[in-house]
Protein backbone atom coordinates (compact mmCIF):
# COMPACT_ATOMS: atom_id res chain seq x y z
CA UNK A 1 0.00 0.00 0.00
CA UNK A 2 1.28 3.47 -0.90
CA UNK A 3 0.38 6.77 0.66
CA UNK A 4 0.36 10.17 -1.06
CA UNK A 5 -1.16 13.40 0.19
CA UNK A 6 -2.65 11.47 3.10
CA UNK A 7 -4.58 9.07 0.84
CA UNK A 8 -4.02 5.34 1.13
CA UNK A 9 -3.97 3.58 -2.23
CA UNK A 10 -4.38 -0.15 -2.52
CA UNK A 11 -1.92 -1.99 -4.74
CA UNK A 12 -4.34 -4.59 -6.15
CA UNK A 13 -3.23 -6.77 -9.05
CA UNK A 14 -6.46 -5.82 -10.84
CA UNK A 15 -6.87 -2.03 -10.91
CA UNK A 16 -10.26 -0.42 -10.47
CA UNK A 17 -9.50 1.97 -13.33
CA UNK A 18 -7.30 1.44 -16.39
CA UNK A 19 -6.17 4.45 -18.42
CA UNK A 20 -4.98 4.00 -22.02
CA UNK A 21 -3.11 6.41 -24.28
CA UNK A 22 0.24 7.73 -25.46
CA UNK A 23 2.29 10.04 -23.26
CA UNK A 24 2.88 13.30 -25.08
CA UNK A 25 6.05 15.33 -24.87
CA UNK A 26 4.98 18.96 -24.58
CA UNK A 27 7.58 21.54 -25.59
CA UNK A 28 8.61 23.54 -22.50
CA UNK A 29 11.53 25.99 -22.87
CA UNK A 30 11.76 26.35 -19.07
CA UNK A 31 12.46 22.62 -18.63
CA UNK A 32 16.11 21.52 -18.98
CA UNK A 33 15.00 18.77 -21.39
CA UNK A 34 13.07 21.26 -23.50
CA UNK A 35 9.84 19.31 -22.88
CA UNK A 36 7.57 17.96 -20.15
CA UNK A 37 5.70 14.69 -20.15
CA UNK A 38 1.95 15.04 -20.56
CA UNK A 39 -0.92 13.45 -22.43
CA UNK A 40 -4.32 12.34 -21.21
CA UNK A 41 -3.01 8.98 -20.01
CA UNK A 42 -0.50 10.66 -17.68
CA UNK A 43 -2.91 13.26 -16.29
CA UNK A 44 -5.79 10.80 -16.06
CA UNK A 45 -3.91 8.01 -14.30
CA UNK A 46 -2.29 10.35 -11.78
CA UNK A 47 -5.66 11.95 -11.02
CA UNK A 48 -7.51 8.72 -10.30
CA UNK A 49 -4.62 7.32 -8.25
CA UNK A 50 -4.32 10.44 -6.10
CA UNK A 51 -8.07 10.32 -5.50
CA UNK A 52 -7.50 6.90 -3.97
CA UNK A 53 -8.69 4.60 -6.77
CA UNK A 54 -6.33 1.70 -7.65
CA UNK A 55 -5.15 2.56 -11.16
CA UNK A 56 -3.31 0.89 -14.00
CA UNK A 57 -2.00 2.73 -17.04
CA UNK A 58 -1.07 1.48 -20.50
CA UNK A 59 1.29 4.22 -21.64
CA UNK A 60 2.71 4.58 -25.14
CA UNK A 61 6.19 6.15 -25.03
CA UNK A 62 8.91 7.03 -27.50
CA UNK A 63 12.57 6.51 -26.64
CA UNK A 64 12.94 9.78 -24.72
CA UNK A 65 9.62 9.64 -22.91
CA UNK A 66 10.35 6.09 -21.69
CA UNK A 67 12.83 7.47 -19.12
CA UNK A 68 10.89 10.57 -18.06
CA UNK A 69 10.90 11.15 -14.28
CA UNK A 70 7.19 12.00 -14.53
CA UNK A 71 6.56 8.27 -14.94
CA UNK A 72 8.09 7.77 -11.50
CA UNK A 73 5.63 10.37 -10.21
CA UNK A 74 2.82 8.11 -11.41
CA UNK A 75 4.45 5.05 -9.86
CA UNK A 76 4.95 6.84 -6.54
CA UNK A 77 1.23 7.64 -6.51
CA UNK A 78 0.46 3.93 -6.82
CA UNK A 79 -0.17 3.66 -10.57
CA UNK A 80 0.76 0.31 -12.10
CA UNK A 81 2.49 1.64 -15.22
CA UNK A 82 2.83 -0.63 -18.25
CA UNK A 83 4.94 0.95 -20.99
CA UNK A 84 4.41 0.33 -24.69
CA UNK A 85 7.42 1.38 -26.75
CA UNK A 86 6.58 3.51 -29.79
CA UNK A 87 8.96 4.49 -32.53
CA UNK A 88 7.11 7.78 -32.88
CA UNK A 89 5.22 9.32 -29.98
CA UNK A 90 3.20 12.55 -29.95
CA UNK A 91 5.07 15.85 -29.49
CA UNK A 92 3.19 19.13 -29.14
CA UNK A 93 3.97 22.81 -28.89
CA UNK A 94 1.14 24.56 -27.07
CA UNK A 95 0.83 28.32 -27.46
CA UNK A 96 -1.69 30.11 -25.26
CA UNK A 97 -3.22 33.22 -26.82
CA UNK A 98 -6.10 35.55 -25.81
CA UNK A 99 -8.18 33.80 -28.47
CA UNK A 100 -7.41 30.31 -27.20
CA UNK A 101 -4.73 27.68 -27.57
CA UNK A 102 -2.74 27.24 -30.78
CA UNK A 103 -1.19 23.80 -31.03
CA UNK A 104 1.55 22.59 -33.35
CA UNK A 105 2.78 19.02 -33.67
CA UNK A 106 5.95 17.27 -34.74
CA UNK A 107 4.07 14.52 -36.57
CA UNK A 108 1.68 11.64 -35.91
CA UNK A 109 1.97 8.97 -33.24
CA UNK A 110 2.21 5.24 -33.71
CA UNK A 111 -0.97 3.40 -32.66
CA UNK A 112 -1.31 1.50 -29.40
CA UNK A 113 -2.09 -2.18 -30.05
CA UNK A 114 -4.74 -3.98 -28.02
CA UNK A 115 -2.16 -6.71 -27.41
CA UNK A 116 -0.65 -4.34 -24.82
CA UNK A 117 -3.61 -5.01 -22.51
CA UNK A 118 -2.55 -7.36 -19.68
CA UNK A 119 -4.84 -10.36 -19.41
CA UNK A 120 -5.29 -9.81 -15.66
CA UNK A 121 -6.66 -6.30 -16.28
CA UNK A 122 -9.49 -7.39 -18.57
CA UNK A 123 -12.01 -7.36 -15.73
CA UNK A 124 -11.29 -3.84 -14.47
CA UNK A 125 -14.62 -2.02 -13.87
CA UNK A 126 -13.51 1.46 -15.00
CA UNK A 127 -11.67 2.57 -18.16
CA UNK A 128 -10.43 5.88 -19.50
CA UNK A 129 -9.50 5.96 -23.17
CA UNK A 130 -7.29 9.03 -23.34
CA UNK A 131 -5.81 9.52 -26.81
CA UNK A 132 -3.96 12.70 -27.74
CA UNK A 133 -3.26 11.93 -31.39
CA UNK A 134 -5.88 9.35 -32.45
CA UNK A 135 -3.37 6.68 -31.39
CA UNK A 136 -6.04 4.46 -29.80
CA UNK A 137 -7.68 2.65 -32.76
CA UNK A 138 -11.31 1.53 -32.85
CA UNK A 139 -10.48 -2.11 -32.11
CA UNK A 140 -9.99 -1.06 -28.48
CA UNK A 141 -13.79 -0.80 -28.27
CA UNK A 142 -14.04 -4.59 -28.59
CA UNK A 143 -11.15 -5.19 -26.18
CA UNK A 144 -12.93 -3.54 -23.25
CA UNK A 145 -14.97 -5.64 -20.78
CA UNK A 146 -18.67 -5.76 -21.69
CA UNK A 147 -19.94 -4.42 -18.37
CA UNK A 148 -17.20 -1.88 -17.70
CA UNK A 149 -17.75 1.87 -17.31
CA UNK A 150 -15.85 3.64 -20.11
CA UNK A 151 -14.84 7.30 -20.32
CA UNK A 152 -13.37 8.76 -23.52
CA UNK A 153 -11.55 12.02 -24.12
CA UNK A 154 -13.04 12.85 -27.51
CA UNK A 155 -10.67 15.66 -28.47
CA UNK A 156 -7.79 13.20 -28.79
CA UNK A 157 -9.67 11.36 -31.54
CA UNK A 158 -10.27 14.53 -33.53
CA UNK A 159 -6.69 15.65 -34.10
CA UNK A 160 -4.66 15.19 -37.26
CA UNK A 161 -0.96 15.71 -36.73
CA UNK A 162 1.32 16.87 -39.54
CA UNK A 163 5.04 17.46 -38.97
CA UNK A 164 5.75 21.04 -37.83
CA UNK A 165 2.27 22.26 -38.74
CA UNK A 166 -0.65 23.53 -36.72
CA UNK A 167 -2.84 20.69 -35.46
CA UNK A 168 -5.88 20.15 -37.66
CA UNK A 169 -9.19 19.16 -36.02
CA UNK A 170 -11.68 16.85 -37.70
CA UNK A 171 -15.37 17.48 -36.98
CA UNK A 172 -16.80 15.01 -34.42
CA UNK A 173 -18.26 11.93 -36.07
CA UNK A 174 -19.09 8.27 -35.49
CA UNK A 175 -16.49 5.88 -34.12
CA UNK A 176 -16.63 2.54 -32.35
CA UNK A 177 -14.87 3.99 -29.31
CA UNK A 178 -17.34 6.86 -28.93
CA UNK A 179 -20.25 4.46 -29.38
CA UNK A 180 -18.81 2.28 -26.59
CA UNK A 181 -18.36 5.17 -24.16
CA UNK A 182 -20.53 5.84 -21.11
CA UNK A 183 -18.87 9.19 -20.36
CA UNK A 184 -17.46 11.44 -23.08
CA UNK A 185 -15.50 14.61 -22.45
CA UNK A 186 -14.71 17.31 -25.01
CA UNK A 187 -13.81 20.99 -24.91
CA UNK A 188 -16.05 23.58 -26.59
CA UNK A 189 -12.91 24.72 -28.43
CA UNK A 190 -12.50 21.33 -30.12
CA UNK A 191 -15.49 21.56 -32.44
CA UNK A 192 -17.15 24.23 -34.55
CA UNK A 193 -19.18 26.71 -32.53
CA UNK A 194 -22.09 26.35 -34.99
CA UNK A 195 -22.31 22.58 -34.56
CA UNK A 196 -25.52 21.75 -32.64
CA UNK A 197 -25.16 19.61 -29.55
CA UNK A 198 -27.60 17.11 -31.06
CA UNK A 199 -24.99 16.35 -33.71
CA UNK A 200 -22.59 15.28 -30.98
CA UNK A 201 -24.99 13.10 -29.01
CA UNK A 202 -26.37 11.49 -32.17
CA UNK A 203 -23.18 9.42 -32.56
CA UNK A 204 -23.22 8.31 -28.91
CA UNK A 205 -25.18 5.42 -27.49
CA UNK A 206 -28.47 6.37 -25.77
CA UNK A 207 -27.89 6.88 -22.06
CA UNK A 208 -24.27 7.97 -22.40
CA UNK A 209 -23.31 11.31 -20.87
CA UNK A 210 -21.51 14.04 -22.80
CA UNK A 211 -19.61 16.69 -20.83
CA UNK A 212 -18.63 19.81 -22.74
CA UNK A 213 -16.07 21.86 -20.83
CA UNK A 214 -16.28 25.61 -21.36
CA UNK A 215 -13.15 26.89 -19.63
CA UNK A 216 -13.84 29.89 -17.41
CA UNK A 217 -17.60 29.31 -17.85
CA UNK A 218 -17.62 25.85 -16.30
CA UNK A 219 -19.31 23.26 -18.46
CA UNK A 220 -22.44 21.52 -19.64
CA UNK A 221 -23.40 17.87 -19.14
CA UNK A 222 -26.16 16.12 -21.08
CA UNK A 223 -27.52 12.63 -21.70
CA UNK A 224 -27.67 11.25 -25.23
CA UNK A 225 -31.09 9.99 -26.35
CA UNK A 226 -32.66 9.04 -29.66
CA UNK A 227 -34.34 12.45 -29.66
CA UNK A 228 -31.27 14.52 -28.92
CA UNK A 229 -29.55 15.66 -25.73
CA UNK A 230 -31.65 15.65 -22.55
CA UNK A 231 -31.17 16.14 -18.80
CA UNK A 232 -28.86 19.09 -19.35
CA UNK A 233 -26.97 20.39 -16.35
CA UNK A 234 -24.34 23.06 -16.13
CA UNK A 235 -21.60 23.10 -13.54
CA UNK A 236 -19.98 26.27 -12.24
CA UNK A 237 -16.38 27.30 -12.84
CA UNK A 238 -14.12 27.02 -9.81
CA UNK A 239 -11.42 29.65 -10.40
CA UNK A 240 -7.81 28.64 -9.73
CA UNK A 241 -5.65 30.81 -7.48
CA UNK A 242 -3.38 31.36 -10.47
CA UNK A 243 -2.84 29.82 -13.88
CA UNK A 244 0.64 28.38 -14.30
CA UNK A 245 -0.03 25.79 -17.00
CA UNK A 246 -3.33 25.28 -18.86
CA UNK A 247 -2.40 21.79 -20.10
CA UNK A 248 -4.35 18.77 -18.90
CA UNK A 249 -7.40 20.38 -17.29
CA UNK A 250 -9.92 18.54 -19.49
CA UNK A 251 -8.21 15.18 -18.95
CA UNK A 252 -8.14 15.71 -15.18
CA UNK A 253 -11.83 16.69 -15.17
CA UNK A 254 -12.82 13.52 -17.06
CA UNK A 255 -10.61 11.29 -14.91
CA UNK A 256 -12.11 12.68 -11.69
CA UNK A 257 -15.61 12.21 -13.13
CA UNK A 258 -14.82 8.59 -13.96
CA UNK A 259 -13.36 8.09 -10.48
CA UNK A 260 -16.60 9.35 -8.91
CA UNK A 261 -18.71 6.98 -11.02
CA UNK A 262 -16.39 4.04 -10.34
CA UNK A 263 -16.07 4.77 -6.61
CA UNK A 264 -19.13 6.81 -5.62
CA UNK A 265 -17.81 7.03 -2.05
CA UNK A 266 -15.56 9.83 -3.31
CA UNK A 267 -18.64 12.08 -3.44
CA UNK A 268 -20.61 10.42 -0.67
CA UNK A 269 -22.79 8.63 -3.22
CA UNK A 270 -24.26 11.94 -4.38
CA UNK A 271 -23.92 11.42 -8.11
CA UNK A 272 -27.50 12.48 -8.77
CA UNK A 273 -26.91 15.82 -7.09
CA UNK A 274 -24.04 16.70 -9.41
CA UNK A 275 -21.17 16.19 -7.00
CA UNK A 276 -19.41 14.10 -9.65
CA UNK A 277 -19.26 17.20 -11.85
CA UNK A 278 -18.02 19.31 -8.95
CA UNK A 279 -15.27 16.81 -8.22
CA UNK A 280 -14.14 17.07 -11.83
CA UNK A 281 -14.33 20.86 -11.83
CA UNK A 282 -12.32 21.11 -8.59
CA UNK A 283 -9.61 18.74 -9.83
CA UNK A 284 -9.45 20.61 -13.14
CA UNK A 285 -9.10 23.92 -11.32
CA UNK A 286 -6.19 22.71 -9.19
CA UNK A 287 -4.13 21.29 -12.06
CA UNK A 288 -3.92 24.77 -13.61
CA UNK A 289 -1.85 25.95 -10.66
CA UNK A 290 1.23 23.77 -11.26
CA UNK A 291 3.68 22.92 -14.01
CA UNK A 292 2.52 19.85 -15.90
CA UNK A 293 1.73 16.81 -13.78
CA UNK A 294 2.91 18.58 -10.62
CA UNK A 295 -0.43 20.39 -10.61
CA UNK A 296 -2.47 17.20 -10.16
CA UNK A 297 -3.82 17.24 -6.60
CA UNK A 298 -4.93 14.60 -4.10
CA UNK A 299 -8.26 13.95 -2.47
CA UNK A 300 -7.95 16.39 0.44
CA UNK A 301 -7.02 19.36 -1.73
CA UNK A 302 -9.74 18.48 -4.25
CA UNK A 303 -12.40 18.28 -1.53
CA UNK A 304 -11.32 21.68 -0.20
CA UNK A 305 -11.55 23.18 -3.68
CA UNK A 306 -15.03 21.67 -4.16
CA UNK A 307 -16.18 23.62 -1.14
CA UNK A 308 -15.28 26.82 -2.96
CA UNK A 309 -17.76 26.20 -5.78
CA UNK A 310 -20.13 29.20 -6.01
CA UNK A 311 -23.19 26.98 -6.59
CA UNK A 312 -24.14 23.39 -7.27
CA UNK A 313 -24.71 22.07 -10.80
CA UNK A 314 -28.22 22.89 -11.93
CA UNK A 315 -30.60 22.09 -14.80
CA UNK A 316 -30.01 23.96 -18.02
CA UNK A 317 -33.54 24.19 -19.50
CA UNK A 318 -32.70 26.68 -22.24
CA UNK A 319 -29.57 24.98 -23.56
CA UNK A 320 -29.54 24.91 -27.36
CA UNK A 321 -29.91 21.49 -28.98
Amino acid sequence: MTEHDGVAIDGDDVPRIVVVGAAARDIAPDDPRGWRLGGGVSYGALTTALLGVPTGAIVGVDAEAAHAPELDLLRAAGVDVRLVRLQHGPIFENIETPGGRIQHSFGPSDPLPTSALPEEWRHAPGWMIAPVAAEVPDDWADALPAGALVAVGWQGLLRELRPRERVFHHPPGPSAIIRRADLVGVSRDDFDADLPLAALTSVMRPGAVLCVTRGARGGLAMTATQHGPEDMRSWPPIPPRRIVDATGAGDVFLAALLAAHTESRLVGGRLGQGFDLLLGAAAGSLVLEGHGLLGVAGRAATAARMAEAPRHPHPEPEAQH
